[in-house]
């Protein structure tokens, strides 16, 4: 049994990580391009500022997409391109950027996917106090009105926030990624309200301002739980403990960013938990994020821990892998099962299509010398997780694509162009694209829609 006929098979990509031309055409500076140039962000001292020069190579990328049968693309719009002050007056120059990239998809064939924010947030914003502000939902709004209103007469598929347990929790409390600060976590907490609240403004603006008929959703990563065993026991305790909030990971757990986007409240045991952070919390309105959506995305590269019970019938979790368990080149753990129980656990509990909006390796990756890039480990990797996630939709979970994370090597936020995760190499120096032997792997599964998996 293979996917559905009108499964979308894609790859995705962010504008930070891919446009370059960061200045230019009357852009403006986002918090990725402060904080990229403060000495010792981001390994090596690489920044943005070039990158895959996407910006002026879109076509060539497209032709590439083209040639390897890509039927979707994800990307998204950088706000200080469109927006240069956040807010305010349009800059056209970028605008059209976007406009010429999106006919350029059509031309070829490939139905883009777009997604309003992936984390490059106007510094202008960052200054007034960026999500913390009281305003920034309206701002959000703003943008994204200006957005549709271009492009909506093409696009269908619309992505509002990427990850924004990331953008919060390493930019705003951890420091690892921009804008780089280190808060309290009743911060942190605001900063999540506000992004919550942009969320659900956004989508009622996608749904007010779009010319055609169009598909909603957006793109989280959570904190994902998986079973030790497929007995029944194992995996109802594993849905209890990844659709519950932890105190040692509030900030990505399930409920306290979803249970808001679908049930319009804030979940109680994480109200428990954040009491002592942000006494009256729960008087926050949040019921504006509950708004209506076609598709959940979701991210998925791993999951840290499984659920089980030990061998006396106690519950537990936090089992680790077992001694020398794959890891990929950026160290994260190979779980290809979690494809498998994550989805069926999402589908179960929203009743929505998923999209899987992100997935893929950091692998070591190089030209040899006959100018290919074998990287036999990716192929496998990703023969791995689609069975599973085969295996998912034959189990009646409605799954209406896959992205590939990502398209092509890029710059990797805080570990700059050390980790390079694309289908198509990158000679950052020459900027030749060289489409690796899992490409054309992964070009003859959509061909064949997964029968083959």
């Amino acid at each position: 049994m293979s996917f559905k006929k009108d499964f979308m098979w894609g790859a995705a990509t962010a504008a930070y990580q891919i446009e370059g031309a960061h200045l230019e055409d009357g852009k403006g500076l986002s918090v990725w391009d402060v904080c990229s140039h403060k000495p010792g962000f981001v390994k090596g001292g690489h920044t943005g500022d070039i990158a895959c020069d996407h910006y002026h190579r879109y076509k060539e990328d497209v032709a590439l997409m083209k040639e390897l049968s890509m039927q979707a693309y994800r990307f998204s719009i950088s706000w200080p391109r469109v927006l240069p002050s956040g807010t305010g007056k349009i800059n056209e120059k970028g605008l059209d950027f976007y406009d010429r990239l999106v006919d350029e998809l059509l031309a070829q064939g490939i139905e883009p996917f777009v997604t309003l924010f992936h984390w490059d947030y106007p510094n202008e914003l960052f200054l007034r106090g960026g999500f913390l502000n009281p305003d920034s939902s309206d701002w959000f709004q703003e943008y994204t009105r200006v957005v549709v209103e271009r492009l909506s007469d093409r696009v269908t598929n619309w992505m509002t926030l990427n990850e924004p347990q990331c953008f919060s929790g390493l930019g705003y409390q951890i420091g690892a990624h921009a804008p780089g600060l280190q808060m309290d976590n009743s911060y942190v907490l605001r900063v999540i309200h506000n992004m919550l609240l942009s969320h659900g403004k956004a989508v009622q603006t996608i749904r007010s301002y779009s010319k055609k008929q169009t598909k909603v959703g957006y793109a989280p990563v959570l904190y994902y739980i998986m079973p030790a065993s497929n007995k029944p026991e194992d995996i109802e305790l594993a849905k209890q403990q990844f659709f519950s909030c932890k105190e040692d990971s509030l900030f990505f757990s399930e409920p306290w960013w979803n249970e808001p986007i679908f049930y319009g409240k804030y979940p109680e045991d994480g109200l428990k938990i954040a009491e002592k952070w942000l006494p009256g919390i729960e008087n926050f309105d949040i019921s504006i994020a509950k708004q209506p959506l076609d598709f959940f995305g979701f991210n998925f590269y791993r999951s840290e821990t499984v659920a089980g019970y030990d061998s006396e019938g106690k519950p537990f979790v936090h089992i680790p892998h077992a001694v020398g368990h794959p890891h990929t080149a950026f160290d994260w753990e190979i779980t290809p099962e979690g494809m498998y129980y994550i989805p069926k656990a999402l589908y179960e509990k929203y009743q929505l299509p998923l999209l899987v909006t992100e997935n893929g390796l950091s692998n070591t990756d190089w030209v040899d010398l006959n100018g290919e890039v074998k990287d036999p480990q990716r192929i496998d990797f990703l023969h791995r997780y689609l069975k599973e996630l085969k295996r998912a939709a034959a189990d009646g979970v409605d799954i209406m694509g896959y992205m590939h994370w990502s398209f092509m090597d890029n710059f990797e936020w805080a570990e700059g162009y050390n980790e390079r995760f694309g289908l198509v190499h990158v000679d950052y120096e020459t900027q030749k694209r060289t489409p690796k032997s899992s490409a054309y792997w992964y070009k003859n599964i959509i061909l064949t829609n997964g029968e083959q998996l």
